[in-house]
């Protein structure tokens, strides 16, 4: 029979098809992975034609000569960085001028190369330079919210092939973002706890949805996942903003994301995905009802109509079944 299950920190109800759920194998789409030269002479990102991007603003340096992780102004930017986001109102309607930052950072000199497989290390930089970045927007007054995410895939978003994230600081607290507060700020004021804190214990005690964990992060698929292997990154020690993290939280973070991606690389057999971090402005990290965390969405289905015209989720993978699955894995190496 299927299930109806209510997911507290996005707010959602999710059905949970059971009767036509997939078993989890069923979601890899076989495709031929494309091989790509280590340097295209035509990528901007690659090393060698910096000059094809806007002005860096940010670089981590190689242990040899060149850099290692880098970030540019986003040449096709949604918002642009000069001038006041001046709000104007007429009746009911208003609008904000579209004044925000938008960055691309690239995270590697290699054109192939592809997150889940990159030395730790490498992935290690491409964290540093996001905290990096994210404490830079925050200091420009006009921004009010801060997102990172990373496209990966056509179906995800990219349009270029060399592997990269993007940062975008907008003048505006996004309504999905304030959604999650208020369903935190809630559950504080009802219980006196934080939601995320509790949703973690919850999932560390039952244990069928955890992928993997280390001794500062927790890797799982909610009781109630919005669509088939979403995955949620959570740190263990309570905290609602990323950029407040330690260096050696940053050392397991990479360890943690680095192996998700790599199950779920090998498991789907390189889905399209995207990576998202949810976190509250520096200046808040000290509240007590919020707790930053990533999230991580493969595209193994698409929203159709019934998602559209409801809001709610339709997912045909049981958590508890592609938490196993994906546990399961034999990882390279």
């Amino acid at each position: 029979m299927p299930e109806i299950r209510h997911n507290p920190i996005t707010g959602d109800w999710v059905i949970i098809a059971t009767e036509r759920a997939k078993r989890p194998e069923e979601f890899v789409r076989p495709k031929e992975r494309k091989v790509k030269p280590s340097f295209s002479p035509d990528c901007p990102f690659c090393p060698g034609n910096e000059d094809k991007s806007p002005g860096e603003m940010f670089r981590v340096e190689g242990a040899k000569e060149g850099w290692t992780v880098r970030s540019v102004p986003n040449k096709f930017s949604a918002l642009i960085p000069v001038g006041n986001a001046a709000r104007i109102e007429n009746g009911i309607r208003k609008r904000i001028d579209g004044v925000g930052l938008h960055e691309v950072i690239i995270e590697t000199p290699d054109h192939n190369g592809s997150l889940s497989r990159l030395p730790l290390s490498q992935v290690e930089s491409i964290l540093l330079a996001y905290q990096s970045r994210f404490l830079a927007f925050y200091q420009d007054e006009r921004i009010k919210h801060v997102i990172l995410f990373k496209n990966h895939g056509e179906a995800a978003g990219t349009s270029m092939e060399h592997p990269h994230s993007q940062i975008v600081g907008t003048p505006v607290v996004p309504g999905l973002i304030r959604i999650r507060v208020e369903e935190a700020l809630r559950y504080y004021g009802n219980f006196g706890e934080c939601l995320y804190c509790r949703s973690l214990r919850q999932e560390l005690a039952d244990g069928v949805r955890i992928v993997v964990e280390n001794s500062s992060f927790a890797a799982f698929l909610p009781y109630a996942a919005l669509s088939p292997f979403h995955l949620w990154i959570f740190p263990k020690r309570h905290g609602a903003c990323f950029s407040n993290i330690a260096h050696g939280e940053l050392e397991q973070l990479a360890v943690i994301l680095k192996e998700v991606l790599l199950r779920v690389d090998v498991g789907l057999e390189d889905p399209d995905y995207n990576v998202i971090f949810r976190s509250l402005p520096p200046e808040e990290g000290s509240v007590k009802y919020f707790h930053w965390y990533l999230s991580i969405v493969p595209r193994v289905t698409r929203a159709a109509g019934f998602e559209l015209g409801t809001g709610m989720f339709i997912n045909t993978a049981l958590p508890e079944k592609s938490a196993e699955f994906l546990r399961g894995i034999r990882l390279p190496g």
